[in-house]
Parts: structure tokens; C-alpha cells; sequence
């Protein structure tokens, strides 16, 4: 199980100060992407335009560039506002597979400090199942603490 506190003491560190958000997604998605071997793919989708995400910041092979709230894990995430979990991706109506090899992910929403939708951080793995609650508690500590500091 990755240690989320001192993971997240370490991009507390790095980002302290820091006020520019693509600058703040890039430093997160390399921290997280180098932290744990079962993340293969690491990164964020932004939104861009009501109903939208472009892909952002991010660490492994090539993402989708566009993803609609109504389509995919991402989607879902933005759309919904709650985390979700797909532990196969192969079982989540309208899954996107931008990678054949993503097994299962993980995708929290990403806040600004009034609240609003900022985008995704979107963690894919090429292992089955491999994320759970103890994951989703960390990350959005870690999410919380860096990007909850934005104003609008």
C-alpha cells in the first residue's frame, strides 16, 4: 500500500508557493507516477469548455485528447463529481481505451478552493483491480492540499 502522508508531505514541499495550475498538475503527475509501480499511466484532464475535458499534465504512454463529460471513467468523474473506481475497465459501459493495456483506474475529481471543477487526475493501471478506498482517501488528501489552495 503507497504511504499517501509522506507522499504527500513530499508534493507539499514541491509545490509550496506555487499558484500556477498546469505547473501544479505536472509536478503532482510526475510525483504520483514515479511513486507506485502500479501506475502506468498519470495524469490530469482539464476542463476546457462546459461539458469538456483536454487532456493535461501527465506521465506514461499517449492519452485521449478530448473526453466528454458523457463518455468514459473521466467523464463519469466530472460529470458525477465522485470518485470512481473500475477495477476492470473492460466491465465500465463506455469505457475509453486509450491504452489497450490499462486494466483498471482510478479518477478523483480536482477542486479549486471556492469548489469549483478544475478537472481529473486520471490513474490507470495495467493491473486488475489494483485500487481501492485506502487509495481514493489518499489521493484526494493529496489533491485537497495542493489544489484547494486555487482561488478561482
Amino acid at each position: 500500500m503507497q504511504d499517501y502522508t509522506a507522499l504527500g508531505k513530499t508534493i507539499a514541499a514541491l509545490t509550496e508557493g506555487e499558484t500556477d495550475t498546469i505547473a501544479l498538475m505536472a509536478t503532482v503527475a510526475c510525483e504520483l507516477h514515479h511513486s507506485d509501480a502500479r501506475f502506468d499511466w498519470t495524469g490530469f484532464y482539464r476542463v476546457t469548455a462546459p461539458g469538456v475535458l483536454k487532456i493535461g499534465p501527465y506521465q506514461g504512454g499517449r492519452g485521449c485528447l478530448v473526453i466528454p463529460f458523457e463518455r468514459g471513467v473521466c467523464g463519469a468523474a466530472a460529470r458525477t463529481g465522485e470518485i470512481q473506481i473500475v477495477a476492470d475497465v473492460d466491465a465500465f459501459p463506455g469505457h475509453i481505451a486509450c491504452s489497450s493495456s490499462t486494466r483498471s483506474e482510478i479518477v478523483l475529481p480536482v477542486r479549486d478552493a471556492a469548489g469549483a471543477l478544475i478537472g481529473v487526475l486520471d490513474i490507470d493501471s495495467d493491473q486488475p483491480d489494483a485500487f481501492g478506498q485506502g487509495d481514493a482517501e489518499g489521493l484526494s488528501r493529496i489533491l485537497a492540499d495542493v489544489f484547494g489552495r486555487l482561488e478561482a
